[in-house]
């Protein structure tokens, strides 16, 4: 038998592998070990690797007016993206990448408000997966978003975000402020309530966390952790959405004028605090941010307020005993530590009433009585007013003034409003005093807090009383003062301007020389803050408007503006004066924002003919405008705000009559000859806006319808 070969193997080869295994183990073993390798934590890494976080971004609270309207919400943005990689398209028929970007350049241009040669040159950036077709595709909306869909574009699609808005724009926005979007997706309050109240509107982020695989994507069947967001919670404010609008209308009148430094004006239910409408000049655009100041006049501007102090110098004296309507003293200038102070017209009125006095806002008589109190009394009538703290209304950046007066020249300067600071939301504390029978009130802008997601009422605000200044006789006696300073025939009365025909009302102004900073005051001619302060109605005073302005150069603006608000304001609640229903040789009423039903009885005067335009529930438009004196059988066209609006019977009506109604209604109307409406069948008919029709007019209409009628 034929033995076989033997296999020798090398023992150095043998000993090589043993030597490479052992280096293998050891390498293996120190791995596994250790707890870092190359200085990565390996366990860490490995985790990180398959372990997917995503932050759940929680809804940011809604801010609403007292009606429910929203003023602050949380909305869907998208930013437009181009896809340029061509390997996204596997299949030719459905392109996922940019194929034409000459036409999908002009497609998009006149949607994202961009030219054509920018996006394409976005389009043509070599190397690039895909591309942000900013600024103009950037934040656009949900119904923007959908036009470009509807074009089916390849290639574009859209990242979506979430952003603050703002409903009506430039609206109360000193007030509200403003929040920002950050990279991270979530929301924060820079400004105003958004600031104030970012903690409740802002919410807690949620988290979903999933094992993942290399791609990001969830691994199938692997659990999913997911902690649930807590949305904010949603902000009501005591704004009226229509008497803001009215007091955005008003500053709009003072923003006119050809130089305005700042303006604030305000409207307070004076019976609980509540603040229904407040605006502030500079103002801003929270959507664009175009903002010039960052400080709320109404809580952060500090200035002396002059004269409308005297209502509570003269306040004091009544309170204190010091106070005799009957007696006189000599007006025009006073001597005080080697200063003379003037009345304001330089010269006075000769020897008048202290009643007088206070009418003609003579800085003599608040000189006088601040004397008979002396500096402590007078100081600290002013502190349990509220003068030289902050109010705690709640907004950003409140400042709380000074009133640190000792000397008989100081004491006699803060009396009639200067050589003292306040800012407006602190003279609104201390005017409440004069609606609720010497008590002030806090006045407050948030009504409510809400957790929307369950109805729960968190915070609740509520008529707060501070302190009681002065005894209902004396609040009585300062109400006659401030209707006589408004509407007495006397010749000295200053506030005359501010009369206001639908409603009475009471009020004080004051004219206050500006501060210099270098010392002493500034002596431009315009270089002075006026204000005005009137309650309404007399009989029982409800409401409270406070408007203040620095350097306007046009100061006429302030009554007219004042005037239109309080009348405004007013009509929308009901406050007007019994006799409004007398229309005879009459000045034309404001009926705008008027209740129909309060038509009624007007309509039963058979001097005028009222034609109710309509079947809504308020008077939206007018004619006669506001101010035009009313003769007998004036018509008188008042349009409703109804959606469905039908023809009323116009046999017999003159060619102006019906211009006029053809203007209220939106519609045109030909006309066939001259004279009167006759045999015209609309009525009824429901109204087309732009619609055309032909009226035929005959000159002796209404000669034939008087014998008829006479048969």
């Amino acid at each position: 038998m034929k033995k076989g070969k033997a296999v020798r193997i090398n023992k150095v080869f043998v000993l090589l592998c043993l030597f490479l295994f052992v280096i293998m183990i050891a390498k293996l073993s120190y791995i596994v070990l250790s707890p870092k390798v190359d200085g990565i934590n390996l366990k860490a890494f490995a985790l990180n690797r398959n372990t997917v976080t995503e932050k759940i971004v929680a809804e940011r609270g809604t801010i609403y007016d007292k009606l429910g309207n929203a003023l602050a919400v949380d909305v869907n943005s998208y930013t437009v993206i181009a896809y340029l990689e061509e390997s996204r398209t596997t299949n030719p028929d459905n392109p996922q990448h940019v194929v034409d970007k000459e036409m999908t350049a002009k497609a998009l241009s006149p949607l994202i408000n961009m030219t054509e040669e920018r996006i394409l040159s976005l389009l043509n950036i070599e190397d690039a997966y895909q591309v942000e077709l900013g600024p103009g595709g950037r934040g656009i909306t949900e119904l923007l978003k959908e036009e470009i869909e509807d074009l089916n574009l390849p290639g574009i699609d859209f990242i979506k975000s979430v952003k603050r808005y703002y409903p009506n724009g430039d609206y109360l926005s000193n007030t509200l402020g403003y929040a920002k979007s950050l990279e991270d997706g979530s929301i924060i309050g820079e400004m105003g309530l958004e600031l104030q109240y970012n903690e409740e509107l802002t919410g807690v982020d949620g988290s979903r966390t999933y094992e993942g695989d290399i791609y990001g994507y969830r691994i199938a069947g692997t659990k999913e952790n997911i902690v649930k967001a807590q949305d904010g919670k949603d902000v009501y404010l005591t704004i009226d959405t229509n008497i803001q609008m009215f007091t955005e209308q008003a500053l709009s009148k003072l923003e006119s004028a050809s130089y305005l430094e700042w303006a604030t004006i305000s409207v307070v239910n004076a019976k609980t605090g509540e603040i229904l409408g407040v605006a502030s000049s500079p103002s801003f655009d929270p959507n664009i941010k175009d903002i010039k100041s960052y400080y709320d006049p109404f809580v952060s501007y500090t200035y002396e307020p002059g004269s409308t102090m005297k209502i509570f110098s003269f306040m004091a004296a009544i309170e204190n005993g010091l106070y005799d309507e009957k007696e006189t003293y000599q007006s025009g200038k006073i001597e005080v530590q080697g200063y003379t102070i003037k009345d304001w017209n330089g010269y006075g009125w000769g020897e008048i009433t202290f009643d007088q006095g206070f009418y003609g806002s003579s800085n003599v008589a608040a000189t006088l009585l601040s004397q008979r109190l002396g500096a402590l009394k007078l100081k600290d009538f002013y502190t349990k007013l509220g003068y030289g703290k902050k109010t705690g209304i709640n907004l950003p950046n409140e400042e709380e003034g000074l009133i640190n007066f000792n000397y008989d020249i100081e004491l006699a300067n803060a009396s009639f409003g200067q050589g003292m600071t306040a800012t407006p939301v602190q003279m609104l504390q201390a005017f409440t005093s004069l609606a609720n029978d010497g008590t002030t009130l806090k006045p407050y802008i948030i009504d409510k807090v809400v957790d929307h997601t369950n109805g729960e009422i968190v915070f609740q605000n509520e008529r707060t009383e501070l302190n009681k200044v002065a005894s209902k006789e004396t609040i009585k006696k300062m109400q006659e003062l401030m209707w006589g300073a408004v509407n007495s025939d006397e010749k000295m009365v200053a506030a005359s301007g501010y009369k206001t025909e639908i409603v009475t009302t009471i009020g004080k102004t004051g004219t206050a020389q500006i501060a210099s900073p270098l010392g002493g005051y500034l002596d431009g001619y315009y270089d002075y803050v006026r204000s005005f302060v009137g309650l309404f109605p007399y009989e029982d005073p409800q409401i409270m408007v406070y408007v203040a302005s620095s350097k306007i150069h046009e100061p006429s603006l302030m009554n007219q503006a004042t005037k239109t608000l309080i009348e405004d304001v007013s009509t929308y609640l009901g406050i007007v004066k019994d006799d409004i229903n007398n229309l005879k040789n009459h000045t034309m009423p404001a009926f705008v924002n008027r209740k129909t039903t309060d038509i009624k009885k007007i309509q039963e005067n058979k001097d005028v003919t009222i034609t109710l335009i309509g079947d809504g529930s308020k008077i939206i438009n007018q004619y006669p405008e506001k101010g035009n004196i009313i003769s007998t059988n004036e018509k008188i066209f008042l349009l409703t705000n109804s959606n469905n609006l039908k023809y009323t019977n116009i046999n017999g009506w003159s060619k102006r009559d019906l211009e006029i109604y053809a203007s209220l209604l939106g519609v045109n109307f030909k006309f066939n000859g001259y004279g009167y409406a006759y045999d015209t069948n609309i009525e009824g008919t429901d109204v087309i806006k732009g619609q055309t029709i032909e009226i035929n007019l005959k000159t002796n209409y209404k000669e034939e319808k008087s014998t008829e009628n006479s048969q």
